[in-house]
């Protein structure tokens, strides 16, 4: 039964689709769903006009702009500005159209290139004598009649208009109803295709009085379309009813050189840019240019009241293009531009001109798409081929350097070349893959880990289970052996003690020692050929057989016929070809008659009464058990003097090594046993050179098994 509320089928549903998600996000260490989403975000970059791409793209190219701004290298235009000052003295806008007829006039004799008109004026002049006439008809009817004989103020400013270089501005209109369809521009030549269908289109302009507008030599649009509020790209060259019109800028720079008609250079599928004698302009497909923008400066400017009063130096204005717009604040004419400042519509047309002049416009060529793609392509590739082929650490710093490169590389090719590459869209991928492959590498990193962490509890717990298992093995392999003192045979007439500290929980030495009867003594010591496990079970083999053959043999056979047998009975089944080196021997406790053989082992050391130095006990030695089958093993004899002693080793004490690899060494043996010729019990023997043993080593781990055996002789007498 399930508790309440709990359904078994929705939580293995949902562990399946946890798993699905971590199959999805490691496969393939995450590259397979990394390719398929560089697919689909580089299938977005060929829809450039989607919302998020472009906002992304426009943000990047403005804070080209912030951080480094065009400097002012030249100032072929100056503006005129109906400023904060001039208003203060020449009264509110809009002024008297003799007082703009004053201002041109004003400009005009500073012998200006040409002259731009930023101000509209679609209406006739209130202030015009014949309008000033009809209001104080009743008042003084001589008067009005006067004034009203009088030209108007537009007659004036047309007048004006004739004998100078002005241009009027014109503004273009998307509704016909209010449009006015004149086509009256400059001439333009086309050179290649048609560029009108690639063109801005306006349905009409709103222009000046057309007194005004027919007696000014030419017309450019003042129109700009910000995007998102901020004015990156102007039109030089739009379609107005399907007549080709220039813009402003443009238009007074054609007067300036005195140039009867644009070229416009158009390809099947854009427009290449503009002609003005001997300058070439190019131009987006659309007959539109980016601007580099420099920022606001106030060397631009002049006040309209200070040229008509006389205070400006003529260095200012003269073989310039004058432009006259307004910039004071309640006239409202303020555009955003990149930079990040709000500056009057007037400075837009004069930065133009110096962006003409200085060759400094801002270029986006059309084969810039497929190169942002293929960057986008490349750096995507290689994040996806080496996040998850290194460490997070390591695949960070490469998302780090490939963001700085496209960054940097974006920047300079701005900034070196004027050239508006877009690696917004490449960062942004470039940050979604990383984001996505390390995702998909730590989620595959914490598989593995949890993977191996159940490797390594499961290793744990064999190791636990062997280890348990050589604990028991050990247990049985000591209890085998005799207890390490012979004290349990309460017999006054010798002392034995027997030492083994295998180098691992098992070892392959031994020692063995009984009684054969009550005066007959049985001992020996054993080394296999081999360690751990394998070793530890063939000396448990050795040493039963050995002990079951000494007991079976008659009473009279000697050691050396129980070598033989023993020989013949381990080497019967030893499949692994192992063999064993044994030293033993039969004591009789009564006359101290020691009857030995040894099969391959290091001879044991005498600590003789009467002498200072250990002696071998040494005599024809044989192979080891296992060796050679049905050697012929001699037995040695020796007499034990009473409170005589015998030391028997393994190599595990002289080839003991310490932490500057020196082997212990048999002389180190013999300075040991020498101080303890006075030992009066075997123990003391076996403790003397086990102390000193590990003294030699410390904390080294030992290689070998460490065993070693003495016996002392007492005496016959019980």
């Amino acid at each position: 039964m399930t508790e309440a509320g709990q359904n078994p089928g929705v939580n293995t549903a949902e562990k399946g689709t946890a798993r699905n998600l971590r199959s999805v996000l490691t496969g393939g260490q995450g590259r397979p769903l990394g390719v398929a989403l560089l697919v689909v975000l580089l299938a977005l970059s060929l829809f450039p006009t989607l919302p998020a791409l472009s906002e992304l793209r426009m943000a990047l190219f403005d804070g080209y702009q912030k951080v480094a701004p065009r400097k002012r290298a030249s100032a072929p235009a100056v503006i005129v500005a109906i400023d904060e000052k001039s208003l203060q003295e020449l009264g509110q806008w809009p002024w008297p159209r003799t007082t703009v007829a004053d201002l041109i006039e004003a400009i005009a004799k500073n012998e200006p290139a040409s002259i731009g008109v930023d101000v509209l004026m679609p209406e006739s002049d209130r202030m015009s004598p014949a309008s000033i006439a009809g209001l104080i008809e009743r008042l003084d009817l001589k008067l009005a009649q006067r004034l009203a004989k009088l030209p108007s103020n537009d007659s004036v400013l047309a007048d004006t208009l004739r004998r100078h270089p002005v241009a009027l501005g014109i503004a273009g209109v998307e509704q016909k109803g209010s449009a006015v369809a004149n086509s009256r521009t400059a001439p333009f030549r086309v050179r290649g295709s048609d560029p009108t269908p690639h063109l801005r289109h306006f349905a009409g302009t709103l222009r000046s009085l057309e007194q005004l507008d027919a007696a000014a030599r030419g017309h450019g649009l003042l129109s700009v379309d910000p995007s998102g509020g901020v004015v990156r790209r102007v039109p030089l060259l739009a379609s107005v009813n399907d007549v080709l019109t220039p813009a402003l800028s443009i238009e007074v720079l054609r007067i300036a050189t005195q140039v009867p008609a644009f070229v416009a250079v158009g390809e099947p599928d854009r427009v290449t840019g503009i002609g003005i004698g001997d300058v070439f302009i190019p131009t987006n497909a659309d007959g539109s240019v980016w601007v580099h923008f420099g920022l606001h400066d106030e060397d631009r400017f002049v006040s309209a009241t200070d040229v008509l009063h006389g205070r400006v130096d003529p260095e200012q204005i003269r073989g310039k293009i004058a432009l006259i717009g307004a910039t004071g604040l309640g006239l409202l004419d303020y555009q955003t531009v990149p930079t990040g400042q709000r500056i009057p519509g007037i400075e837009i047309h004069a930065q133009i001109l110096e962006n003409i002049f200085d060759d400094s416009l801002l270029q986006r060529p059309g084969y810039l798409a497929n190169m942002e793609r293929v960057l986008l392509l490349i750096s995507g590739l290689i994040l996806i081929l080496a996040v998850p082929a290194v460490k997070p650490r390591i695949a960070a710093l490469i998302y780090a350097v490939l963001i700085a490169g496209l960054l940097t590389g974006g920047f300079a090719l701005y900034y070196w070349q004027r050239m508006l590459v877009d690696v917004a869209w490449p960062v942004a991928v470039s940050t979604i893959l990383f984001g996505v492959m390390l995702t998909g590498t730590l989620a595959e990193a914490d598989r593995q880990r949890r993977t191996l962490r159940q490797a390594l509890q499961a290793e744990r717990e064999s190791a636990a289970r062997a280890a348990g298992e050589l604990e028991a093995a050990q247990r049985i392999q000591m209890g085998m052996l005799p207890p390490p003192s012979a004290k349990f045979y309460a017999d006054a007439r010798f002392s034995l003690q027997a030492l083994i500290e295998p180098a691992k929980l098992v070892g392959g030495d031994l020692y063995d020692f009984f009684k054969l009867d009550g005066d007959r003594l049985f001992f020996m010591v054993g080394d296999v050929a081999g360690k751990g496990l394998p070793a530890s079970i063939f000396m448990a083999v050795s040493k039963a057989l050995y002990k079951s053959t000494a007991l079976r043999m008659e009473h009279g056979a000697g050691i050396g016929e129980v070598m033989r047998a023993a020989n013949a009975e381990i080497a019967r089944d030893n499949p692994e070809m192992l063999f064993v080196t044994v030293f033993a021997g039969i004591l009789d406790l009564k006359t101290g008659e020691l009857t030995w053989c040894n099969a391959g082992h290091d001879p044991p050391l005498c600590l003789r009464p009467g002498q200072t130095t250990p002696v071998k006990v040494e005599g024809d030695a044989g192979p080891p058990l296992c060796v050679i089958e049905g050697y012929a093993y001699l037995q040695e004899h020796y007499r034990l003097l009473p409170g005589e002693a015998l030391c028997l080793f393994t190599d595990g004490v002289t080839e003991a090594m310490n932490a500057s690899n020196e082997f212990y060494g048999k002389q180190r043996l013999f300075t040991v046993l020498k101080s303890s010729f006075g030992a009066t019990d075997a123990i003391q023997i076996v403790n003397a050179v086990r102390d000193d043993v590990r003294a030699f080593v410390k904390d080294m781990e030992r290689s070998d098994d460490l065993t070693i055996l003495a016996l002392r002789w007492n005496g016959g007498e019980t």
